[in-house]
């Protein structure tokens, strides 16, 4: 399984701070923001990763962090050219992956849980039986995210941020899809608002049922608000031998 960590965006909700540089460059305690899902892949097993962004920073990201030897592990790097979703962004992909399965973190997201587990298991599964995996988490503010709607083992429907919520379990941003995907993404439609949306493309193997899930515990912080990043940082202090090596 190959890694790939979304870190483009314009980061608008975190003007002005990200007037000058990426969003995924602002700190959070004492380390960058890239540095948290980055260790989260690590520590799943996952040692190859591409990291998508757009043109502007690049030549930052480059700086920062290299071929990645130096952090233990494969870096490579991908341009978004235009901000077109989730998934937009995730079809650049489809070279780096060269047929493996892919394991997909949102750039923001900072987990306690460990998802080596889930790593393993999801490789050994044959592709007749599951293609796609999400995770979610309870929250109590469902409507700022994509919100499954769940009966039992199942999961019945992404609803992306719903007005009146059927459940209070919001999908996190970190994906498993098998080599499917990027046929997947081919066939989905631009929303209202423009953009390859995920949860289209994870409504669609819901459909085939072919998608599985996992609740977790511990934290979980996207750290894309004024609010969230100063939660993040609260968090990263109080249990920061949780979340580092």
């Amino acid at each position: 399984m190959k890694g790939i960590i979304l870190a483009g965006g314009k980061g608008t909700r975190l003007l002005p701070l990200t007037k000058i540089t990426n969003k995924h460059l602002l700190p959070i305690y004492d380390r960058l923001m890239i540095f948290y899902p980055l260790d989260t892949l690590k520590k799943s097993g996952i040692k190859e990763i591409l990291i998508i962004t757009d043109g502007k920073f690049l030549a930052d990201f480059k700086k920062l962090l290299g071929d990645g030897r130096k952090f233990g592990c494969k870096i490579s790097f991908a341009v978004q050219k235009k901000a077109d979703g989730i998934a937009g962004a995730l079809k650049l992909a489809k070279k780096f992956s060269d047929g493996d399965s892919v394991a997909v973190i949102l750039g923001d997201n900072i987990f306690e849980s460990d998802f080596r587990k889930d790593v393993q298991e999801f490789k050994k599964l044959r592709s007749d039986e599951i293609k796609a995996k999400i995770f979610v988490k309870k929250v109590s503010d469902p409507q700022r995210f994509g919100v499954a709607e769940i009966r039992g083992k199942k999961v019945l429907k992404i609803n992306e941020k719903p007005k009146n919520p059927k459940s209070d379990l919001a999908v996190v941003g970190l994906y498993f899809y098998d080599k499917s995907v990027f046929d997947i993404i081919r066939k989905v439609q631009p929303s209202k608002r423009g953009e390859l949306e995920i949860t289209d493309v994870n409504n669609f193997y819901i459909k085939e049922n072919l998608l599985n899930f996992r609740k977790i515990e511990g934290f979980w912080n996207d750290a894309g608000t004024f609010e969230s990043l100063a939660e993040a940082t609260r968090l990263i202090r109080k249990n920061s031998n949780k979340v580092k090596k």
